[in-house]
């Protein structure tokens, strides 16, 4: 579940935008001030922040300034709020680091959106780092996945579902949330092609041992654990 800090001082407005992305299957943050909002990012760094350009204490393009510039919020993905709707301001703003920059009003629908394809552009950032988990070992570059010395073979589609499982840790996905990060703008494939995906993904890491690393949480989706292989 990705978790999202919004940024907003409008109380009424920030309670509609939680609600909404609550509804998404986000983990919602809500800040009220510049303050705020820093001590947020200080106890535990989101996945994305909405960022209010108006707040008490300090403005949105001051903080998205700050937080590139700091070692550890400098790759955290930003969607600056605003009602400010002419072309410097949203320069201004994009040029503080946005990812990128939604005028007020805006619709539900097109929030999320835009959430999505932040965090879409975003996830490719560590593809190229080999990640190892439980000896499973993916490598972005050569597309090889294995074990020790054996390896698997995988389609495509099952690669990009592991390497997004396992960038994602113990973290639980919904099927609608693994279409959207995994299958991307593809909206009108069915849900039910996630379980496909993963019972092929689950027989080709059968010969290394590490089937069982990827569980099913009824009800909610799928994760992958740190739980050891057994041979």
């Amino acid at each position: 579940m990705a978790r999202v800090l919004v940024v907003e001082d409008e109380s009424a407005i920030a309670e509609l935008i939680a609600i909404n992305l609550r509804h998404a299957g986000f983990d919602v943050v809500l800040a009220a001030s510049a303050e705020q909002a820093q001590a947020a990012i200080d106890a535990v760094l989101p996945d994305l922040v909405l960022l209010d350009w108006m707040l008490p204490g300090a403005s949105g393009v001051e903080l998205a300034r700050r937080w590139r510039l700091a070692p550890r919020s400098r790759e955290l993905p930003i969607l600056l709020l605003t009602a400010r709707a002419e072309e410097k301001d949203k320069i201004t703003g994009l040029d503080a680091g946005a990812d990128d920059y939604l005028v007020k009003p805006f619709s539900p629908g097109e929030l999320l959106a835009r959430i999505r394809a932040v965090l879409r552009r975003r996830a490719p950032m560590a593809t190229d780092t080999v990640i190892e988990i439980s000896g499973l070992r993916l490598d972005p570059i050569t597309r090889r996945v294995g074990r020790g010395e054996a390896e698997c073979r995988l389609g495509p589609t099952e690669f990009k579902l592991l390497h997004y499982l396992m960038t994602h840790p113990e973290h639980v996905h919904s099927r609608a949330q693994l279409l959207d990060r995994v299958w991307g703008d593809h909206v009108f494939i069915e849900e039910r092609t996630v379980d496909v995906h993963i019972k092929r993904l689950r027989e080709a890491l059968l010969p290394v041992h590490c089937a069982q690393l990827i569980e099913t949480v009824r009800g909610a989706g799928y994760r992958l654990t740190h739980s050891a292989p057994t041979v």
